[in-house]
């Protein structure tokens, strides 16, 4: 079995934890001149709320109120006007933006991965699997853990005559839109069935709300399988598998298969940087990975808000890229960093 430690490009996994448990703790004594109200996405939720953290630390005039509720629930906050920007993992397109109601655009803040994780005893090695097993997992194609196509690519693993329990995410998630995006691209017959999107017709198995809630999940039930991001399997201890990449390699989640993933990213973004990087190119990507955006509205009605979210942005560039590999996420490649720090200026109040 591999040892988390180490996946994180030589941080410990106590290292990890103790990141995540401590913190700069925003004084009290005197309070914020302005709050910004943010919803939307898990899947960068753990290092959102630890950069919210540090940034109001060093700007003690500006608080910053995080729900993580899902990138759907988000969107739909962020289209009622009832918080200032969203975040979400999932691109939007433009009929998407269109239905918002508030003119908006797309902010890429970091990369993470969805990694495949499951709880099967007596495992002596981490799983492999191909794009064509986790379809038909997902399709109810393959049920008993030692199916013979599992076996093939897992030789000498202790793999048990038992059903597979399939978990998914019950909310509108992107993180659910990434992995049926990943499932859509690598199999045909994934796409004519079920597709992609925020929330999908499940042909097997059984949901858990937000990552937190699939991660408890498999970690609950033996002989399951699930997607999260990859800072809850390390938080949950879960196995996680490495999953064959468009260039026929096995790669496990981790931060240099992040970096390669993203490679030349740039070039294919648009002016408000919305890509998909599911099944890169490349011997080293790993090909489950995404960016995660922030969703800001084109025009601030508050030069207040305006003021601090410019604040925030710039500091998401610099202090905070510093700090995303401490958890699991890789920062922003440097030519999509300098795009971004133009886009800031044109922010209109």
């Amino acid at each position: 079995m591999r040892p988390l430690c180490g996946l994180l490009g030589g941080l410990s996994i106590c290292a990890v934890l103790a990141f995540l448990i401590a913190g700069p703790q925003a004084g009290a004594e005197n309070p914020p001149q302005t709050e910004l109200a943010a919803a939307g996405a898990t899947f960068p939720a753990p290092l959102y709320q630890k950069w919210f953290a540090a940034f109001a630390a060093k700007h003690a005039d500006i608080r910053i109120r995080y729900d993580a509720v899902g990138s759907e629930n988000g969107l739909q906050r962020f289209g009622k006007g009832e918080v200032d920007f969203a975040a979400t993992d999932m691109p939007l397109s433009d009929q998407m933006l269109a239905q918002l109601g508030r003119k908006a655009f797309h902010f890429a803040t970091v990369l993470g991965a969805v990694v495949p994780v499951y709880n099967v005893s007596r495992l002596q090695r981490d799983l492999r699997f191909t794009p064509e097993i986790l379809a038909a997992i997902y399709l109810g194609k393959i049920t008993k853990w030692n199916d013979p196509r599992i076996r093939a690519v897992n030789h000498g693993a202790a793999l048990p005559d038992a059903e597979i329990a399939v978990m998914y995410r019950s909310d509108g998630s992107g993180t659910t839109f990434v992995w049926t995006d990943y499932l859509s691209k690598v199999s045909s017959e994934w796409k004519a069935a079920v597709g992609t999107g925020a929330t999908v017709h499940w042909p097997v198995g059984s949901g858990g709300e937000h990552n937190e809630g699939v991660a408890q999940r498999v970690q609950e039930t033996p002989n399951s399988i699930g997607y999260v991001e990859f800072i809850y399997a390390i938080q949950h201890k879960l196995n996680f598998g490495s999953v064959r990449n468009s260039a026929g390699r096995f790669i496990q989640a981790d931060l240099p298969g992040l970096t390669a993933a993203a490679a030349g990213a740039s070039a294919g973004m648009g002016a408000d940087f919305r890509i998909s990087i599911t099944n890169a190119a490349g011997r080293d990507s790993y090909p489950i990975a995404t960016f995660t955006w922030f969703l800001l509205p084109q025009a601030f009605q508050q030069a207040a808000k305006k003021a601090a979210v410019e604040q925030l942005l710039r500091w998401v560039l610099s202090s905070g890229q510093k700090e995303c590999s401490a958890l699991g996420y890789a920062p922003l490649p440097d030519e999509i960093a300098a795009r971004e720090s133009q886009l800031v200026d044109s922010m209109k109040p």
